[in-house]
């Protein structure tokens, strides 16, 4: 046991962040609840809207040290746009910094609710987490759902196992998951057999089927992530549903050139690059040749806040001295003579200037 149970990486208790998301199941009395930590940050926001659209309520968490920020917006109007109830809670208030009179009235302005409404809490003193948990259970529904229609899944999350495989995370809205199930991907087109389904207490324990309304995941034969795509749809093969709504593939915003301090590293790097992918889906890299920095990889990122933790792990898991370029975006670049724009990701890259009509930036 350790403090933060669902933080499993060092980078996310140091930096107090949630990088990847995690789901558990609890017994609150007499009821089940399924809950999923998501990152907070904005370069995570298709992963948390794929984590809202698998559940019927949010906890709208404000420090009461800093207020409402920017990616709080941002969090927010995804989980209103998706019809969900909203649970506001104010936290840390036993720092000596919480203004929490200014922090409510905040929140009274944002969500237009009393004060009365708002849960004081502290979660390292437990303070007000029972009267969260009891919230939940009187505002939040009922997952709708029926178990006798046909299969239909949202993966909402995966991750790689060195010797099961693919593990997605699973919302089951509609029908029922069991091992030995042959399942389609509706996006990737993947087919598998299901080796085996369960729920998160918080490790993985098994369970003999996954019923309409529960989260929990199931073990795959799939041997990468990019066949198991968050916000894609599981359903029985041959399928004989519609694909549920919202999903869509992650394009990187930010891309960065990483090499190796010494070229003598670049096959580990390699290696480290393409262990790191197994389990974070946007990583994307192709190899890049640099006058003065030898071989190394151009990869495309969701944000600075990506770029930062993919180096961090690099250095510490795999223990790579690391040069990164200055991080840039995708332009468009329309030049004479052709329709379809190319696409720059270095200056170097930029054609003839006398050619170029127009250049376009995201």
């Amino acid at each position: 046991m350790q403090d933060q149970v669902l933080d499993q990486m060092d980078i996310e208790r140091e930096r107090g962040i949630t990088v990847k998301l995690a789901p558990v199941r609890m017994a609150w009395r007499g009821h089940e609840l399924n809950l999923i930590d998501t990152p907070g940050h904005v370069d995570f926001s298709y992963e948390v809207s794929r984590s809202l659209a698998a559940v019927e309520g949010a906890i709208l968490v404000v420090d009461a040290s800093q207020g409402i920020q920017a990616q709080t917006l941002a969090n927010l109007e995804l989980a209103q746009t998706q019809g969900l109830v909203i649970i506001p809670v104010m936290n840390k208030i036993d720092l000596p910094n919480a203004d929490v009179a200014a922090a409510s009235t905040e929140l009274e302005k944002l969500l237009s609710v009393d004060r009365a409404d708002i849960i004081l809490a502290s979660a390292k003193l437990g303070q007000g987490v029972p009267d969260i948990l009891d919230r939940i259970i009187d505002r939040v529904p009922s997952p709708a759902g029926t178990t006798s229609a046909a299969l239909r899944t949202l993966i909402f999350d995966s991750t790689f196992d060195a010797y099961q495989g693919v593990v997605t995370y699973v919302r089951v809205v509609d029908g029922a998951m069991r091992s030995g199930q042959k399942v389609r991907f509706l996006a990737t087109g993947a087919t598998t057999t299901v080796l085996e389904v369960g729920r998160f207490r918080p490790k993985l324990e098994a369970t003999e089927a996954l019923t309409a309304g529960e989260i929990g995941y199931v073990v795959t034969s799939l041997k990468t992530v990019t066949e198991a795509r968050v916000g894609d749809t599981i359903t029985t093969d041959p399928p004989q549903v519609q694909a549920l709504p919202g999903y869509k593939k992650i394009q990187p915003m930010v891309y960065a050139g990483v090499f190796t301090a010494s070229g003598d590293d670049y096959p580990r790097l390699r290696e480290a690059m393409s262990k790191l992918q197994l389990n974070d889906a946007a990583l994307q890299f192709e190899p890049e040749h640099s006058p003065a920095l030898g071989y190394g990889f151009r990869c495309g990122f969701l944000g600075l806040l990506h770029l930062d933790i993919v180096q961090e792990r690099l250095r510490r898991e795999y223990n790579l001295e690391l040069v990164v370029t200055v991080p840039s975006v995708a332009y468009h670049v329309y030049v004479q003579g052709s329709e379809a724009p190319l696409i720059v990701r270095g200056p170097l890259e930029l054609p003839d200037p006398s050619q170029i009509i127009r250049i376009e930036e995201p």
